[in-house]
């Protein structure tokens, strides 16, 4: 399987990095090639200062070796090695009108001394982080999501989208930090699921990143915008940076693994602002986004 799985997300990331610069239209990716001296590797390919992306990264990985222990308290468990590969993706475009994206699909597996396969597990999803609320681009964003858990299970979609929208909540500041999407973790083998049919679900949600984002991006990446507007944007960025210092279980895991630092904070915008005890105007379209960040609501 994780051959099977490293096969898919190789795939994938050409797919996924093709169209977006097919989409930007004036930048590339730049491809780096790196290695984890404990065991594995990956390839992060970032593109920067685009017509259409300011700065983002689909990254890959297949990293293994003894768990640190770090990580074998969090897990309880002594003594194992490990095996993790998996595909994560960040963009944050110029435009404030064209929202962030962030998507992840990963597989674990944990191995004790005699290289048996003592758990393993798949895990990931796809979220949105708009700056200015269009409705029709985030239930479009969740119609996709959820065609593409319907034939694996009516209820996946609802229960891994309410996952999302705990997951993605900075806590700190009692908002979402986007309009949510899926999140799935933990997804092992039962009497009622194999892993392969695991591995069907992840790759077909994997698969439907593209439909799900680019419309929402060509709709909105030609729209006029103010230095007003991309000033919120800035501010609004800040909060997505505390969320993935302060909650994000992946770079916590990428950093506790001894992760490649360039790698893992590649999803830290270029530009973001902090300031101080910031409210935008009532009645403002800026207002109007932040309340559906209090309250998660349904798209579809």
């Amino acid at each position: 399987m994780k051959d099977k799985f490293y096969t898919y997300i190789q795939q994938l990331q050409d797919t996924i990095t093709a169209k977006l610069e097919e989409v930007d239209g004036s930048a590339s990716f730049e491809e780096d090639l790196w290695e984890r001296k404990e065991g594995g590797g990956g390839r992060t390919r970032v593109i920067q200062n685009g017509s259409v992306f300011e700065k983002g990264g689909v990254n890959i990985s297949a990293v293994h070796g003894n768990l640190p222990e770090a990580m074998q308290n969090y897990f309880n468990v002594q003594d194992c090695d490990f095996f993790a590969c998996g595909i994560s993706l960040v963009l944050h475009p110029k435009n404030p009108m064209v929202p962030t994206v962030h998507a992840n699909f990963r597989y674990f597996e944990m191995y004790n001394r005699n290289g048996k396969v003592v758990d393993q597990w798949f895990g990931g999803g796809q979220d949105l982080t708009p700056y200015y609320l269009f409705e029709e681009d985030v239930k479009h964003f969740h119609e996709v999501s959820k065609n593409a858990c319907d034939p694996f299970g009516e209820n996946l979609y609802s229960d891994y989208k309410a996952n999302c929208d705990r997951y993605f909540w900075n806590s700190h500041r009692e908002e979402a930090r986007g309009v949510g999407g899926l999140f799935f973790d933990y997804l092992k083998p039962t009497s009622m699921r194999s892993l392969e049919d695991i591995f069907d679900f992840v790759t077909n949600v994997g698969d439907s990143f593209l439909e799900a984002y680019v419309p929402i991006v060509e709709r909105r990446k030609g729209l006029d915008y103010s230095k007003e507007q991309r000033n919120w944007q800035e501010i609004r960025r800040g909060r997505y940076v505390e969320f993935n210092l302060v909650h994000d279980k992946g770079t916590l895991f990428g950093l506790k693994t001894n992760g490649r630092i360039e790698s893992i904070l590649m999803s830290l915008p270029s530009h973001v602002q902090w300031q101080y005890n910031y409210h935008p105007e009532k009645n403002s379209d800026e207002e109007k986004l932040l309340e559906v960040l209090h309250e998660p609501k349904n798209w579809v």
